[in-house]
């Protein structure tokens, strides 16, 4: 017997997720220097001041284990979100908090009902743990279909996946519908509410999905400090749902599954407003001006509530902006190949890339090739 033999089928067969080559990698492919990254959404403006010396003031402890309980971040999250500290969920990003409900709650034979595209770690999860994933596809405004998605939930449902924005289209779901959708759930299966961009949202009938917590037991949201707060490379994020859960994702967490500068970088990030005050507006801002400079292009992109923006270039935009030194998401892998996710930037690498984009859209016409 071979070891593809012993390998369980359906991680035998599951596609992983490819992440994007680094920038100097790239630079050296090409022969190029001093391009700019606008393509996995993380903070232009870095991390928080506040983290980073939290972290060197930490670093000569890193030869003891971290506290494995996240006693202190625990308690001035639960002050801040208004929860209680037992409803909290720690992991390495939202990511591992996906993977601990993929691990309590799915096995083979359970079905997880999720939109798409939506973020691409759902069906790497979910097929991980030998359940079936039952994608719905976005209504043709790239807008989650509730209804068609209440429709898909069947008796071999175990969790339902809302990811509010949504990775990679940014759009997002108001209260109203949301409410609407939760009311029509079955009590037995649980929510998950998969809030990376939540700090991004400009959207004032955006859900309150941590209110939801309280009258709905089976419900968790996903909040990461990777985005807004720019902790992308050091991995912390966390979960908020009942206790009663929360009880069952703390036993499928491994101890000390959080690293000591992670913890202490987001203690000090959660309390850097200046930093989360300037992010928002430099993405604000970003967004008017990506909305408005594509549109005058000619190019059709997606209302965003996150720190990006969907926009349907054309597929050979990728690869001519990458020969330029700027890197955005090509979208084939979600079933859109006409289209590129564009993170907001600095207001200079903003310009940059449209400057870029221009001067491609320009030889495409001049070659006969117009704009869809």
């Amino acid at each position: 017997m071979s070891l593809a033999d012993r390998v369980k089928p359906y991680i035998r067969s599951l596609a992983p997720y490819v992440p994007g080559k680094p920038i100097e990698e790239l630079e050296r492919e090409l022969g190029i220097r001093g391009s700019i990254k606008l393509a996995s959404n993380e903070n232009p403006l870095g991390p928080s001041p506040r983290a980073v010396e939290a972290m060197r003031a930490a670093a000569a402890e890193i030869h003891r284990y971290p506290d494995g309980a996240s006693f202190v971040l625990r308690a001035a999250l639960s002050k801040k979100l208004g929860v209680s500290g037992d409803q909290l969920v720690f992991g390495a990003g939202a990511d591992e908090i996906l993977e601990l409900i993929a691990k309590t709650l799915m096995g083979e034979g359970d079905e997880v009902v999720y939109a798409w595209p939506s973020f691409a770690m759902y069906p790497i999860v979910v097929q991980g743990m030998g359940a079936t994933g039952v994608a719905v596809p976005l209504t043709r405004d790239l807008v989650h279909d509730l209804d068609a998605m209440l429709a898909a939930i069947g008796p071999r449902t175990r969790v339902v996946m809302l990811c509010n924005p949504n990775n990679p289209t940014g759009t997002s779901v108001g209260a109203e519908a949301f409410d609407r959708f939760v009311a029509a759930l079955p009590a037995d299966v649980v929510l998950a509410v998969d809030e990376a961009y939540y700090e991004f949202v400009r959207r004032p009938d955006f859900p309150d999905a941590i209110a939801l917590t309280a009258r709905r037991p089976g419900t968790v949201i996903l909040r990461t400090f990777s985005k807004i707060y720019g902790l992308a490379g050091i991995r912390i994020g966390y979960g908020i749902c009942d206790r009663e859960l929360a009880s069952y994702l703390e036993r499928a967490r491994h101890p000390f599954n959080v690293n000591r500068l992670a913890e202490v970088a987001a203690l000090a990030a959660l309390e850097d407003d200046e930093h989360y005050r300037r992010t928002r507006e430099i993405n604000a801002q970003g967004a008017v001006y990506l909305g408005t400079e594509l549109a005058r292009l000619g190019i059709e992109t997606w209302p965003t509530d996150a720190n990006f923006l969907l926009a349907r270039t054309g597929a050979e935009v990728y690869d001519a902006l990458l020969s330029q030194g700027v890197i955005v998401r090509p979208m084939k892998g979600f079933g859109l190949p006409d289209h590129v996710r564009i993170s907001i930037g600095l207001p200079e690498e903003n310009e940059r890339f449209i400057k870029a984009l221009g001067g491609i859209l320009s030889k495409r016409s001049a070659g006969g090739n117009a704009t869809r």
